[in-house]
């Protein structure tokens, strides 16, 4: 409606305005990421501004995230090579956009947890800072068929609940569904690794599916998934490499962001104190060893 269009660009002027006025804050801020955080915090402009806030505090307290993350490093490479993460070219009737996200590679020795959420993230950047079209929500599907359970041993415990807060809570979508296909035995143990990170809201969302079951179609229409899949959004490397293209093209944003997007707590205003940053905060550095039960 033109009425309400109208309203909600003078609250982006607004939010504009506020940002401009945080003397902690970045202000280089593209409008689109502005509009992502309104129409996610339900057209609210406070809570908008209070996640806009704490979206670029965490990104400061997780230097080994979001720093020196450059496409051609050898370790982002080796991440492009060894996962297959492909936000897909159509979405649901509902208007969400669905993801898919996979080891490629059965071999974890080549997997490092933190290069894998940090390009994560680049992928994430790049979506919300370029793509004008906004989902209604947002579908991920995890395709767990190439995850044994090696691969607790190789989840950094501190670098997990910064991903688990960032993505609940200071992360401008809007979550819908989450589904594990392809779920082996023993996802019951990875997903308890998980489970003190997830909210109740989130948790309630999430499905998981047993190999050569066909219960994922009854969220997500088959046709939107890769060839690979049944499906006909294309094969799993023509969407990998639009995605890998994008992100190189975006070289220059990333090398210069972990300055252009920091936060100078030295100037944070004592009113606008966040108790979820020191969460972040203090959490212990890494956790190597992890018992089975």
């Amino acid at each position: 409606m033109p009425d309400q269009e109208v309203e909600h660009n003078k609250d982006i002027v607004a939010i504009k305005d506020w940002l401009s006025k945080q003397p902690h804050l970045p202000n280089d801020v593209e409008e689109v990421l502005l509009r992502r955080f309104f129409t996610s915090c339900g057209y609210s402009l406070e809570r908008a501004k209070r996640t806009i806030d704490f979206f670029f505090t965490i990104r400061s307290t997780a230097p080994e995230l979001f720093c020196k993350r450059d496409p051609w490093s050898p370790e982002i490479r080796r991440v492009f090579e060894i996962t297959d993460m492909l936000p897909l070219p159509y979405k649901t009737p509902e208007n969400y956009k669905v993801f898919i996200y996979r080891l490629n590679n059965p071999e974890l020795d080549l997997f490092n947890f933190i290069d894998a959420v940090k390009t994560f993230f680049m992928l994430a950047d790049t979506r919300l800072t370029e793509e004008d079209d906004i989902p209604s929500g947002e579908i991920p599907i995890f395709d767990s068929a190439n995850v044994s359970l090696k691969f607790i041993s190789k989840v950094n415990l501190s670098v997990l609940r910064k991903y688990m807060l960032y993505t609940q809570e200071a992360i401008p979508i809007r979550l819908k569904q989450v589904h594990v296909i392809n779920a082996p035995a023993y996802i019951s143990k990875i997903y308890a690794l998980c489970k003190p990170f997830i909210k109740s809201e989130v948790a309630k969302l999430v499905k998981f599916h047993e190999p050569n079951s066909s219960t994922l179609y009854k969220d997500v229409p088959q046709e939107l998934l890769p060839l690979e899949y049944g499906g006909k959004a294309g094969s799993v490397q023509q969407i990998k490499r639009y995605w890998i293209k994008r992100i190189e093209a975006k070289r220059d944003w990333f090398l210069a962001n972990d300055q252009n997007w920091s936060v100078d707590e030295a100037m944070r205003p004592t009113n606008c104190k966040d108790d979820r940053a020191d969460q972040v905060r203090d959490l212990p550095g890494s956790f190597r060893s992890l018992a089975l039960d």
